[in-house]
């Protein structure tokens, strides 16, 4: 589970920025940004600092917890076509593919043809 927040939405009616909110939170600009664009965690320093611009507000108001939703990196990207452009390579080079020993591995002529031709797929959410 991961700490979210709902600053941003309240933040509309009492400031007019990111930059004076930050101020009154005691915190930099980039860092709250940060945090709103879903690039950076919410640490100890920013719940403080949105008590203090909210001190109106409960701490349930102001932030909740969500499930972590898994990333997928750029590598695991390029693993995966990798993967999935071998194991079509291996198919199309192996004619029968149920009899033992007669898998033939493809060349590196082969593999790197059949990787190029793969595209690389989003899994983003």
């Amino acid at each position: 589970m991961i700490i979210k927040t709902r600053i941003f939405e309240i933040s509309n009616h009492k400031y007019n920025n990111l930059s004076e909110l930050a101020y009154v939170m005691g915190i930099s600009v980039s860092q709250i940004y940060r945090v709103k664009e879903g690039k950076r965690q919410i640490n100890q320093k920013f719940i403080i600092g949105a008590k203090k611009a909210f001190p109106d507000q409960k701490l349930d108001d102001l932030f909740y917890l969500a499930p972590e939703l898994p990333t997928v990196t750029r590598e695991h990207q390029v693993a995966s076509a990798i993967h999935s452009a071998l194991g079509q390579t291996a198919k199309a080079v192996n004619p029968k593919p149920d009899l033992p020993g007669q898998y033939l591995s493809p060349s590196p002529e082969e593999r790197l043809s059949a990787i190029e031709k793969q595209p690389v797929q989003s899994h983003e959410v």
